[in-house]
Formats: structure tokens, C-alpha cells, sequence
């Protein structure tokens, strides 16, 4: 499905064929709290979307951008939320005034919003068909069979496999890609004006990821809708967006076609923005690196178990025979899409999960041991999880949730030398020590991450495994976080097991890479022999799915730049 994709690329009237005005926003500013502690979260934002157009909303975390599009709806927690100034007109309803019966028909018949991470946003109690037909019902008076008709219409719209069966899933029974398609056919349900989506597509896979964008840009071209979409992943916005704003401390410091932009960006921020994608290769592993951890056809299958007494009637093979070694400053990449193992090889190789097969670390079999047995061990190996905010507790400060493995572990004679072993570990990942009193939320996205893999640091482990450390991070932070796992790598010399759908950032950090599908190693050899010239099939797909968003975009520039040359 990439007509959409040649309809906004190849045909240069584009813009100028597009409809009326759906939504202006003008001069508007969003201020949390009250004086003297109030924080301008958005101040003086002007944008506007045509019918038929996309505009992309682009910044790091904390630029303001979400808070404006849930603006548009007035979704924000009023009154906590005020609106100082501004104006915001959709479909020449001015929002800013309007009566909460105005808001209430507005919202999903006029507009939609697909939100990030649709498990948080869908009941999880209520089937697909419940929470889709309750849509249809509020807006379009729509019950019973014609609502199911209805809803299947729009199952089989967004490309959701075997609808039908799908209709009475719970969202927990879908992958993410599918729940996603849910999200979007309920966004759909009563074709909207406008369609707002807010980072929809971060915590996909590559290949789910394309077929997302490809399904967005079919839809707004069928039905003439006008699509405001979030993100600060830029390859994306080269692929998708006709015009962007690039926002930064709650302002629009820039905005512009996006070709124009790509090829020629004024603003400071918009260049460093550009260029602050991770980089380099890592450096091979010393020349005395000794092994860390091996295993042997590792396997790990979960009983399917039926009836009432639970017999069990077949296996998931989540791991299913691999094999491989990690040595001292050697980082070996696992890629490949969700359900394929990568999170289930990692858990195995800390005996978090059972397991069939050797596991060796550091010379001694472990995968024979029980839990008191390998509970001194945990101090030698640790894991980095790809949500910091969900694995790092509230109601610990920063220097509790840092320094309580060295209390488990009983590091330090006493708490003097715990705190300073607490003090060396956020030093080392560019964290000022003094901050160590505060909690969490206190901290941005990137800054979350430097605690968590702090709190591994300060254990002084041998063997780290890193899940999707990057995925939800702006590109920016991404480039430091890369930085600096590649120097804390060399520095003590740490063995990686590196887990990531995102093959940039794996071809920045990784020595060898594991391709995975259903459990199974389809692929392995050295990075650059992996990800220049994959041998299978399976292989293959992921790297055009991954490069094919960037080479898509640059070609765009290029062309911009050469029809700017020729004028």
C-alpha cells in the first residue's frame, strides 16, 4: 500500500490542490498550576491544517507538543491546565469556548486521536468489537447487527487480519501493530475531520511500522482528512508530513514544507535536531577479551494448557535453540519483531525465566542452579529495561533506587561508603550527584535512563543485557545514551547483550548481531555483514522496512534541493 507515499511525493501540486482550512490554531499558550509555581508549558503557537494535509508536530520531549494537540480537544486536566491566550478553531467551531455538549460531539465525530501506546489507551476488560461499537453507538446511533457490520467495515479498512475472529480479543490477545490498527479503525469509526496521532508508531517494529504509515497516508487521501501527527523521529516526518513545525521550549521555532526544510533548515535547533542521530561503529572488543556468558541450544517453550484440569496440549516456542557467546567489551545486537524471542533470550541468560540448555558465566554453569544459588551472582549481571519510568519505583529518591543493590548485596562496610559508590555511579552516566534526593518524575525520559543504567553500574557488573534502552527516547538523547554505553563499555570493559528493533542505534552499538523470527536464529554474523548484505529473506525485509524510511526521505531532499538549484 504506498500510493499514499507516491501521491505526496511525486505529485508537486499536492499543496495546492488541497481543501479548506479544518483546523487553525492560533497564538495559543498553555500554562499548568497557578502563580507563583505556574510552568508555560506552550506559549504563542500558531498553526494551521488543510484538508487532505499532514502536519507534523516535531521536538524533544517536554517541547509542548502533545500538550498541543490534546489542546485541539480540550483534553488537557482543566482547570489545572489554563489557556492564557489563543484561539483554535476545527471546523469553525471555536473549541476554546465551546460547552462541554459541543466538546462531547466534537470529540470523535469531528476529530480523533490515536494516542502512543494503544494497550494503555483500549479497556482492557472489553472486546475489540465492545469498544468500537460503543464508539458507533454515541456518535451514530448505530446497535446491534449494524454496529458489528459496521465494525468489521472498519476492521477490514485498517488491514487487521481475520477481523472477524478478532472481534471478540481482549487487547492484551493482539501485538502491538494490531492493537494499533484497533486504535485507528475506532479513530476512523465516524470519519472524522481531523485525525490527530501522537507518536503513534515509536514502539513498533520496523516492518509494522511502515505498514502504519503507509495505512495513515491511504486513509487521509480516501477520506480527505486532514492529519496532525506527533513524533520526533524525523525519518518518519520526511516520509509522511507535507508541512512541519519544529517546536522547542513550548515554542514553533521553525516551520515549512517539509522538503524545503529537509533540504535547507534555518534554525539552530532544526539542524542539531538533523544531526543528532546515534553514530559511529563500535570499536572491537580488546584483543584478551575473555568470554563472559555462552549458551547452547537454549531453549524456552511455554505450556499452551486447556480445560479444566489444565492438560497440556502443545508448546510456544518463544526460544528455540540458540546459541551464543558475549565477550568482555563485546556487544551482540538481537533484532527482529515483537513475539520473535529477543526479550525471552535475555531473561533466560539471567535465569529470570526457566530454561532448557548450558548457560555459562564466567567459566561455571548456571543454568542448574537454584535461586539462592545464583542470587550472589545478580550483582555480576544486570538488565536495563526499555521503560525506565515503569522499573524505577515512585517512592524511592534516586539515590535509594541506585544504592538498594548495593544494600542487597551488602557492597560497602557502611552506608558513608554505599553513598559514595552511589555518588561514582551517577557521575559516571553524566548525572549530577547532587539531584540524588530527588524521584523519577522529576527527571526527563533521558535523564530516567542514566538512572537506571546507574543503578546497574553501581553493582559493578560484568554482563549487561539492555532492552530496547533507546525506543522511546528522542533522537537526541538516543545519540547520548549510545555515547555513552559505548564509552562505560570501554571503560570497564562490559559485555553487552544489546536488544533493539531500532537498526540504526544497533548499528552504532553492536559487534555481532542475532536476527530472531518465532524463536529461531535466521541470521547471525558480524553487524556490517548483517545489515549491508543479509543473506534471508526475513532478513532482508527488516533492513528495507528500517533504511527504507531514511533513503525515502533523502531522496525527497535531494530532489527539493535540485528543483531549489534549478530555479
Amino acid at each position: 500500500m504506498d500510493h499514499g507515499q507516491a501521491a505526496h511525493r511525486d505529485d508537486p501540486d499536492r499543496l495546492a490542490a488541497l481543501g479548506d482550512t479544518v483546523l487553525a490554531v492560533e497564538n495559543l499558550s498553555v500554562t499548568f498550576g497557578h502563580p507563583p509555581r505556574a510552568v508555560e508549558a506552550v506559549r504563542g503557537v500558531s498553526f494551521s491544517i488543510r484538508r487532505g494535509e499532514t502536519l507534523a508536530l516535531v521536538g524533544e520531549s517536554g517541547s509542548g507538543k502533545s500538550v498541543s494537540a490534546l489542546s485541539v480537544l480540550r483534553l488537557l486536566p482543566y482547570p489545572f491546565a489554563h489557556h492564557p491566550s489563543g484561539s483554535i478553531r476545527l471546523a469553525g467551531t471555536e473549541m476554546m469556548t465551546a460547552p462541554d455538549p459541543v466538546l462531547r460531539r466534537m470529540r470523535g465525530e469531528t476529530a480523533a486521536m490515536i494516542f502512543q501506546e494503544p494497550m494503555t489507551a483500549l479497556n482492557p476488560l472489553h472486546s475489540v468489537e465492545k469498544q468500537i461499537g460503543e464508539t458507533l453507538a454515541v456518535h451514530k446511533g448505530l446497535t446491534g447487527a449494524a454496529a458489528r457490520a459496521r465494525t468489521l467495515e472498519l476492521l477490514r479498512l485498517v488491514g487487521l487480519p481475520e477481523a472477524e475472529r478478532r472481534l471478540s480479543a481482549l487487547p492484551h490477545e493482539l501485538s502491538g501493530g494490531q492493537r494499533q490498527r484497533v486504535m485507528i479503525a475506532m479513530a476512523l469509526a465516524n470519519e472524522p475531520d481531523l485525525l490527530i496521532a501522537d507518536e503513534p508508531t515509536t514502539a513498533l517494529d520496523v516492518t509494522i511500522q511502515a505498514q502504519i504509515l503507509d495505512l495513515l497516508m491511504d486513509l487521509r487521501d480516501r477520506f480527505g482528512m486532514a492529519l496532525l501527527f506527533i513524533t520526533h523521529d524525523l525519518s518518519i516526518v520526511r516520509r509522511i508530513a507535507d508541512t512541519v513545525c519544529v517546536m522547542k521550549d513550548g515554542q514553533v521555532v521553525e516551520r515549512g514544507p517539509v522538503v524545503r526544510l529537509f533540504a535547507d533548515p534555518q534554525h539552530p535547533y532544526t539542524r542539531a535536531l538533523m544531526a543528532a542521530e546515534p553514530k559511529g561503529t563500535p570499536r572491537p572488543p580488546p584483543d584478551d577479551a575473555a568470554t563472559v556468558i555462552t549458551t547452547t541450544d537454549l531453549k524456552v517453550h511455554f505450556p499452551i494448557q486447556k480445560g479444566v484440569i489444565r492438560r497440556t496440549v502443545g508448546h510456544i516456542k518463544a526460544v528455540d535453540g540458540v546459541t551464543l557467546a558475549v565477550k568482555e567489551g563485546h556487544t551482540v545486537g538481537v533484532v527482529g519483531e515483537s513475539g520473535s524471542g529477543k526479550t525471552t533470550l535475555g531473561l533466560a541468560l539471567l535465569r529470570l525465566i526457566p530454561s532448557a540448555g548450558p548457560i555459562t558465566f564466567e567459566g561455571g554453569r548456571i543454568d542448574g542452579l537454584r535461586s539462592k544459588a545464583v542470587r550472589p551472582l545478580r550483582r555480576r549481571m544486570q538488565i536495563v529495561f526499555q521503560d525506565p519510568f515503569g522499573s524505577l519505583s515512585p517512592r524511592l529518591s534516586v539515590g535509594q533506587i541506585v544504592g538498594e543493590g548495593l544494600e542487597v548485596h551488602r557492597i560497602g562496610a557502611n552506608a558513608a561508603e554505599r553513598e559514595a559508590r552511589v555518588v561514582e555511579a551517577l557521575r559516571e552516566v553524566g548525572l549530577d550527584p547532587e539531584t540524588r534526593a530527588r524521584y523519577p518524575h522529576e527527571f526527563s525520559g533521558g535523564q530516567r535512563q542514566r538512572i537506571a543504567i546507574a543503578r546497574a553500574l553501581a553493582l559493578k557488573p560484568r554482563f549487561l543485557v539492555l532492552d530496547e534502552p533507546t525506543s522511546a527516547l528522542d533522537v537526541s538523547v538516543q545519540a547520548q545514551i549510545v555515547d555513552l554505553l559505548r564509552d562505560l563499555q570501554d571503560r570497564h570493559r562490559l559485555a553487552y547483550l544489546f536488544i533493539s528493533h531500532d537498526l540504526r542505534v544497533v548499528r552504532a552499538l553492536a559487534d555481532d548481531i542475532l536476527v530472531m523470527k518465532d524463536g529461531v536464529v535466521v541470521e547471525a554474523g558480524p553487524a556490517a555483514q548483517v545489515l549491508d548484505a543479509p543473506r534471508t529473506a526475513y532478513t532482508q525485509a527488516l533492513m528495507a522496512a528500517a533504511f527504507d524510511l531514511e533513503a525515502r526521505g533523502a531522496k525527497a531532499g535531494d530532489v527539493a534541493g535540485d528543483a531549489a538549484a534549478a530555479h
